[in-house]
């Protein structure tokens, strides 16, 4: 495996991290494990046997050689063959450990060379199976958007993810500060009326609601309240009246001027409030639009509107007035997810089911779905495919060499002993065959 096959737009892997060694073997066998050794001490004790078989076989031929000469070519036979195991007990173990305890070159491989091991296997699976190339064919082979649309279309699977939902709104809630929060959502006020203009787009509201005519609504409740407050306060009004009268007036000609004066404020206050069409209330539309225009078109208004503005956004309720939202945002949303029949969740539920739906039904949007899923995914293993392997680097070089082979050895040991038996066989067979053909040709 070479440890040259990185994928070259990926990024290069920072350097790992060297800590406290791991030891995964330390942690305990499975029940999957312990059935794995015992299969391996299984095997193992057979490709020894055949080791020992053709060592006593061999014996055996070179003790009666001279009386019995076929005996040469058994003799042959099991030499080749205690070749052929010896040669590859000792591959095999090599793999894993140092035979026999000996600093032979080249040997306890998975120990001493784990760090290169894990990071060739990094690059290889980032490689050939991260690659973009390999992700896009993987993504076209089915469609995401219509799994996705076939899951979400089914009710119980839509509540479910409601649900879900729903517990994050609530982890969320627990994890972020409410002081926090209020801070963020005052300072993201602050900054956006700041850059913005009031005046202007405050004028053109204003301008339509003047136009069509709905702050009429507003002027009659004034007009009403104010005649109401008028004929319910004759006192009120014939004292000022009275407070303004010269010091030599009689009293009662100042009580006859405040009753007249009173009853001309009042006959004006109820023209008002009874004549839509009132010269007073002419005068105030007129005024109303002449001041919608001059909050967009007049520098001096909207100069007067922008310091009136930060007279209000400098003002401490603000901060406040952040407060009191997320806490009334917050509250409404926990109430919301708590309840399974709540509009909300409800809305959810349905949202999903339509879209789930519309994934199934629309060719177009699923397209477009499968599109975006590629790129994304494409763009995740064009350029970070080395840093999700990665992992395989950093968890390797935490292990322990040793147990690092002892758990290596377990999972594929048993495999690795056929290739001692094959050697016995194989050694065996050759032997045979070579010491045949020198008898017959060679002599």
């Amino acid at each position: 495996m070479s440890t040259t096959e990185s994928e070259p737009t990926s990024p290069p892997r920072p350097p790992v991290s060297r800590t406290v060694p791991v030891t995964p073997a330390d942690q305990g066998l499975s029940p999957s494990d312990e059935i794995k050794r015992r299969a391996l001490r299984k095997m193992k004790a057979i490709a020894t046997g055949a080791l020992v078989l053709m060592a006593i076989i061999f014996v055996i031929a070179f003790s009666l050689e001279d009386r019995y000469p076929w005996l040469g070519y058994v003799r042959a036979m099991a030499e080749a063959g205690m070749v052929g195991a010896l040669a590859d007990w000792f591959a095999v173990t090599a793999l894993f450990r140092r035979p026999l305890g000996l600093p032979i070159p080249h040997t306890a491989i998975i120990p001493t060379r784990k760090d290169a091991i894990g990071s060739s296997l990094s690059e290889f699976v980032a490689a050939n199976f991260l690659s973009e190339a390999v992700v896009r064919e993987k993504l076209a082979g089915f469609s995401v958007a219509q799994r996705v649309g076939e899951f979400l279309a089914r009710p119980e699977y839509a509540e479910r993810v409601t649900a879900e939902l729903a517990s994050a709104v609530r982890g969320i809630s627990n994890v972020l500060s409410d002081d926090q929060v209020a801070d963020l959502l005052e300072s993201l006020a602050r900054r956006k009326v700041a850059e913005t203009k009031i005046g202007p787009p405050l004028g053109r509201i204003s301008a339509e609601v003047f136009a069509r005519g709905d702050h009429h609504p507003f002027v009659d409740m004034v007009a009403e309240r104010c005649y109401i407050w008028i004929r319910d306060n004759y006192t009120s009004v014939s004292r000022v009246v009275s407070q303004r009268a010269p010091s030599w007036s009689p009293r009662f000609l100042d009580d006859i001027v405040a009753d007249r004066i009173y009853q001309e404020v009042l006959n004006f206050a109820r023209a008002v409030k009874d004549d839509p069409q009132h010269q007073l209330r002419l005068s105030l539309d007129k005024f109303l639009d002449e001041f919608a225009r001059d909050l967009q078109h007049d520098e001096a208004t909207i100069e007067r509107a922008e310091a009136i503005k930060d007279q209000v956004v400098g003002n401490a309720e603000v901060r406040s007035l952040a407060a009191s939202a997320w806490q009334s945002i917050k509250e409404s949303l926990l109430r919301a997810a708590e309840d399974p029949d709540s509009p909300l969740r409800r809305s959810i539920t349905q949202g999903l089911l339509n879209f789930g739906r519309r994934l199934q039904e629309d060719p177009e949007l699923t397209a477009k779905v499968d599109g975006w899923v590629a790129d994304v995914a494409g763009y995740i293993a064009r350029n970070h495919s080395r840093n999700i392997t990665g992992i395989i680097d950093d968890t390797v070089a935490r292990w322990d060499g040793e147990a690092t082979s002892r758990k290596i050895e377990l999972q594929v040991g048993r495999d690795l002993q056929f290739i001692r038996i094959n050697g016995t066989v194989v050694g065996a067979l050759a032997g045979l065959a070579i010491y045949t053909f020198a008898q017959l040709v060679l002599s």
